[in-house]
């Protein structure tokens, strides 16, 4: 039962050691998304940090400034969970698509 339990905690060691290495290169892979068109587009890390935000000078229009905040809003959220998305992707072929509280 010993020998048992120890293959089981190298494995765990050993997804460990993937996980972490997963998780740096997430930080590397970059994900985008756009609203309006294309008028604003968003890119986000695999650590959910906005790298870019881009608007298109058309969208820009003093007298709506409420329709520019919804586009910005609009793109940082899909590419926010675009990038969620990939983070579950990625892990999940770590842990075999095991539910692992805390990793998503």
């Amino acid at each position: 039962m010993a020998r048992g339990l120890g293959n089981i905690m190298k494995q765990a060691q050993q997804m460990q050691k993937k996980m972490a290495q997963v998780q740096e290169e997430l930080e590397q892979k970059q994900v985008e998304a756009t609203s309006g068109g294309g008028m604003v587009t968003a890119v986000v890390t695999g650590k959910q940090q906005i790298v870019s935000l881009q608007i298109d000078p058309a969208a820009v229009d003093p007298e709506d400034v409420e329709m520019l905040q919804d586009l910005v809003v609009a793109a940082i959220n899909e590419a926010v969970r675009k990038s969620q998305e990939m983070v579950q992707e990625e892990m999940g072929k770590v842990t075999g698509g095991l539910n692992i509280p805390g990793l998503s």
